[in-house]
């Protein structure tokens, strides 16, 4: 006879292996911090690459009548607005990334642990029915 928790249960594994299984393996594999942290330094990196690659383009678009009356004190003003906008990127992409992480890996815990226990409960279900055809 077929029992229908043990369906479920198989059936529900078995979704979460298809859809979620190993980026989860992977994601916990880190501690939390860890993997926040990893994927927040990347994140900053390919922010830092993007933002030069766009004010190099900016430069080479408009950088003619930028040079034409410059003088120290323009330059120095316009290097402090570069180099502001820069820092407040990192910092909004920062504080972004890390808590994008966190919340991915938290969930991705919470998913891994509903797998292990839904994967125990099939365990002992099989354990059950072994020993009543003994």
């Amino acid at each position: 006879m077929i029992d229908k928790r043990k369906v479920r249960l198989m059936t529900r594994t078995a979704i979460y292996e298809k859809r979620y299984g190993e980026e989860d393996i992977k994601i916990t594999g880190y501690y939390q911090k860890d993997y926040s942290s990893l994927n927040t330094w990347i994140t900053l990196i390919w922010v830092t690459a993007g933002f030069f690659l766009l004010a190099a383009l900016m430069f080479l678009a408009g950088g003619e009548s930028l040079i034409e009356g410059i003088t120290v004190v323009k330059l120095l003003i316009l290097a402090a607005i570069v180099l502001g906008l820069y820092l407040s990127l990192l910092i909004i992409y920062g504080i972004g990334a890390g808590s994008f992480y966190r919340k991915k890996h938290i969930r991705a815990k919470q998913r891994m642990k509903r797998y292990m226990r839904d994967l125990s409960r099939l365990e002992k279900m099989n354990l059950k029915k072994e020993i009543h055809r003994s």
